[in-house]
């Protein structure tokens, strides 16, 4: 588990449209980077370029290389479901599966990939996969109500067990704080240090308080105007760019400034 991750002149178009250009940059296993940057600058777009989840989009495609410990994601034969089980993704909005029970939610990538496991084996997982998620306590005893009648925040941690059953390297998180409350965005970042003690963790965030508690290595996106495409502007260490970024446009951003 936990991977490097490497992205080499990266551009991203949906159709003949550039959304993100130019993008190079590497993520350390077992660490936490944060994407910020305003609305429509391109980080979710690029976050979802990770694991191919993009291409769901008719007319997407993208020029440059990523790497996972060296090996193309988008070389010729690669499969991109397989892409997606190394590397989750967990998504702004809880999404667990509304007619599916709390273990079937947890299970559902497991048997989809079409692993077959015991009764026994099965439970394992769901216990290990939920204590992983830090929720095992909390719903260990009803287990087969629907995952859909827990908590925002339960819900969103629920997500993140289904995420990690499939033994993933990477996980991408999308804002997956943006839709709960503060109790509930302190779980999930508690989380999300624990975590990255297995996998690397990628996540894009609009809270800068929340980039700089959580991440080691923190990347700040921009957009010139409407129309066009977002590029990379400054990454690097998470304290040095809240606190002596190279660049005046990330300063800007981090102290408020704009956007």
């Amino acid at each position: 588990m936990s991977k490097r991750i490497e992205v080499s002149d990266l551009n991203v178009y949906y159709g003949d449209f550039l959304a993100v250009e130019g993008v190079s940059l590497e993520i350390a296993p077992r660490s936490v980077t944060a994407f910020i940057g305003p609305s429509g600058c391109g980080k979710s777009t690029f976050l979802r370029t990770l694991n191919r989840m993009h291409e769901v989009i008719a007319g997407a495609r993208v020029e440059g290389s990523v790497l996972l410990d060296g090996e193309d994601l988008y070389a010729q034969g690669v499969d991109p479901v397989l892409v997606r089980r190394q590397i989750g993704m967990v998504f702004q909005r809880p999404n667990p599966f509304p007619t599916m029970s709390i273990r079937e939610n947890v299970l559902a990538g497991v048997l989809l990939n079409n692993a077959r496991m015991s009764k026994s084996d099965q439970d394992g997982l769901v216990e290990r996969s939920l204590r992983g998620a830090n929720l095992w306590n909390e719903v260990k005893d009803r287990l087969n109500l629907p995952g859909s009648g827990l908590s925002g925040g339960q819900q969103q941690r629920l997500c993140i067990a289904r995420a990690i059953a499939v033994s993933p390297d990477v996980v991408l998180m999308d804002e997956p704080c943006s839709a709960l409350d503060p109790i509930s965005t302190l779980a999930i970042e508690d989380l999300i240090e624990e975590l990255k003690q297995e996998y690397t963790i990628v996540i894009v965030t609009h809270n800068m308080q929340q980039a700089a508690r959580v991440s080691d290595r923190t990347a700040f996106f921009n957009i010139a105007g409407t129309g066009k495409p977002g590029r990379l502007i400054e990454y690097d260490d998470t304290t040095q760019i809240f606190s002596n970024p190279s660049v005046q446009a990330t300063e800007d951003y981090v102290s408020g400034r704009f956007g």
